[in-house]
Order: C-alpha cells, then structure tokens, then sequence
C-alpha cells in the first residue's frame, strides 16, 4: 500500500511544479540522461552506481598511443570485473608485461599482432582484426602491436574489479631497469659493457617498427616446434549468433566454445531499435557491460523493492550485481550493441518469462493475477532479445 501510494505520488510530481528544476543543469549531460533525471515511477531507493562512462575517465597519453580504465575506483559496486580501452598506433607497442589476472579483450577496430608464451616455453603468435578476441591467462607475459593502416582501439576486460593498467601491470622494461646489472649479467651471459643500451625505465606504450608477415614472425621463432598448443584468440563477431530473433541477436562465448577462457565468460549483444534484452538475472556472476553502439536504458531491481534505472551510450560502462533481475531496452533509432561480461567459466542467465511459462498456472495466477489465457500469451520458448 506504502509502495503504491509513492508510485502515485511521484506521478503527481512528474505532472506538476515539484519537478521543476530552476537551478543550474548541465544540460548535455541531462540530455544524455533522462531516466536519471526524471526517473520512472518504479524507481525507489539507492542500489549503488550503475553506470559510468569511459569518456570520463583519465586519458592517459603516450608516444604511441593512449590508455584510460574503468575499475572499482570510479565504479566501486563492481567488484569482480574491470575495463581498460586502449589505442595502439600503427607499429606500436604495449610493451612486452603480464598482469595477476586475466585478461579479455575485444578488438574495436584496427589490427593488432598479439603474443603469449606458456610457461613451457610454447609461442602463441596471431593477428587480431575488429571483432576478434583474445585471452591472456593472468601472470602469462604477452604484448600487443599495432598494425597498418591504423593501428587499433582495443577494450579489455579483467577478472578484478580492483585492477590498475599501472598498479597491475608488471612491464619487462621495468624488470630489467631494476635489476642489478651484475645479475643480468650472469642471467643473460652477456657482458656488462653490452647491457647500458637497456631501458632505464618503464616504455609501457612506445612506437616501433612494424614486423613482417605474420607467417615470417613464425617461422623466426621455431615454427610448429615451439607454437602453442592453446588457442588464445577466437573470432567472436563472425561466429554464428547464438540465438537470432526478430528483435536482434546474441552471441555467447565462454568455456564451452572458447577453451582460453576459463574465468571470464561474455555476450555480444544486438538489439534492433524497440528490442529488449528480455527480463532476466544472472545466478553465477553480476554483470559488466560495455557499450559499443546505440542507445538506452536499464532498469536494476533489487531485493526490498530497490531500482534504478540508467540510459546508455556508446563508451558506457553498466554494472548489475549478481542476481539482481533487469532489462536493457534500445531506446534510440539504430541497433545497439553492447558486451555482457561475467566473471564465471559460463554465460548463465534465468528468463523470468521462461519461469512463469514453466510454472503451473494457478501459481502465477496466484501470483500476478493474470489469468490462463494471458498467461499463455508470454512466450513460452526463451527469447533472449524480445522484438520491440
């Protein structure tokens, strides 16, 4: 009774002076944000941030190219994933690192050339193109190099909501800076006078020249002798759509299609105009999502009645705790697309449409006052993306 008296009041208050707003606004801002602004009725309470966006974030910018990170300082609700974008130039590098987690990243366009060594010496040699992903299991080093024509923009995702792409990082440049010159030395048999042309400090993003052919890059190291058994990368946006209906489609991949990836599981996620991503919650994992393209909006709904909702934009970043029921509704006029992210070896999530339709039902009806015939009108099949 309480709920439904608020409910009618903030309508009330939606109608009249109480939502006047006479003070000053960024309105650019508010344009961008309007269920924030002026929140649907079914908002009530505080759950925490659940949103934020890359373009607030510290561009970080070097000779090479540039670095900026979402994590749990800007965004302190995710505690198990976070995000870095990164841009590499045409020949540049991140230079040769590792870090204490793992690694995803989806490439946002360009070409990048990508390497990860086993810890039994075995070389993983690919070139990366938009749409392609890689994993790099945590502590295995690696790097990435830009290519032509232009190098790439890349969003990389860790199983560590607290992750630094400098706190984080452990850089080969530093390594040997900080090592007594003695000992690197005797490591690399190799004589004193020879080591003063190494780095004095970290390179991080640095430019160079660009390699060869990547059959050449092959064939320098060993070949099939010293190549990897594990395939650290995968064609994500070409593989066929998990489940495609008239709203959009859905692409999953996780540990069942992409062995590398044992900790971090995703989804690629096309919603034509009107589409919904239907109501649902995720058991294993909360959920962190980046934006790619389009425009909408979220509600979060938490246990004691707590929601939000949030709009969306490209270079976004959503976060859903674990288990909280939601929806992300295309509210613009072109697809969106965006990247669901769990921190699990599986892409697991629970269709309430699914539960009622399994459900006998005298129990929904019990439940939610909907008799037989409009409970048989929810879909009773599990639709990932709902048409609009």
């Amino acid at each position: 009774m309480a709920d439904a008296q608020q409910t009618q009041q903030t309508r009330q208050a939606e109608r009249d002076v109480s939502i006047s707003d006479p003070g000053p606004e960024n309105q650019a801002l508010r344009k961008l944000n309007p269920n924030s602004n002026v929140p649907p009725p079914t908002d009530r309470g505080d759950i925490g941030p659940i949103w934020y966006s890359f373009d607030l974030a510290h561009k970080r910018v070097q000779e090479g190219g540039w670095v900026r990170e979402v994590n749990s300082t800007v965004l302190p609700t995710s505690k198990d994933l976070a995000g870095v974008n990164l841009r590499l130039t045409a020949g540049s590098f991140r230079e040769l690192h590792w870090h204490p987690a793992d690694e995803w990243a989806l490439m946002l366009s360009g070409n990048a050339r990508v390497t990860v060594m086993n810890p039994d010496g075995t070389m993983f040699i690919d070139d990366v193109n938009k749409g392609d992903v890689w994993l790099f299991p945590a502590g295995l080093p690696h790097s990435i190099q830009g290519l032509q024509p232009d190098g790439c923009e890349f969003i990389a995702v860790f199983n560590d909501g607290d992750f630094s792409e400098i706190r984080s990082t452990f850089l080969l440049s530093e390594f040997v800076a900080r090592t007594p010159r003695d000992v690197l030395a005797k490591n690399f048999r190799l004589g004193k006078d020879l080591l003063g042309r190494l780095p004095k400090k970290g390179l991080d993003i640095f430019p160079a020249t660009l390699p060869g052919s990547l059959a050449q890059d092959k064939a320098a190291i060993g070949g099939r002798s010293v190549e990897s058994p594990v395939q650290y990368t995968f064609k994500m946006a070409t593989m066929p759509p998990t489940q495609t209906t008239p709203g959009g489609d859905v692409r999953i991949l996780d540990s069942r299609n992409f062995p590398a990836t044992k900790s971090i599981a995703a989804a690629l996620v096309t919603l034509k105009p009107g589409a919904l991503r239907e109501l649902h919650w995720h058991s294993n994992a909360s959920e962190w999502q980046y934006w790619i393209a389009g425009k909408g909006r979220m509600t979060v709904v938490m246990n004691e009645g707590k929601a939000r909702t949030m709009d969306f934009n490209a270079n976004d970043v959503g976060f859903v705790p674990r288990v909280a029921g939601h929806y992300i509704e295309n509210t613009g006029d072109t697809d969106v697309i965006f990247l669901e992210m769990l921190k699990a070896p599986q892409f697991i999530d629970v269709s309430l449409n699914n539960w009622l339709r399994r459900l006998p039902a005298e129990a929904v009806t019990a439940h939610l006052n909907l008799g037989p015939d409009l409970i048989a009108k929810i879909p009773a099949v599990k639709e990932l993306v709902i048409q609009g």
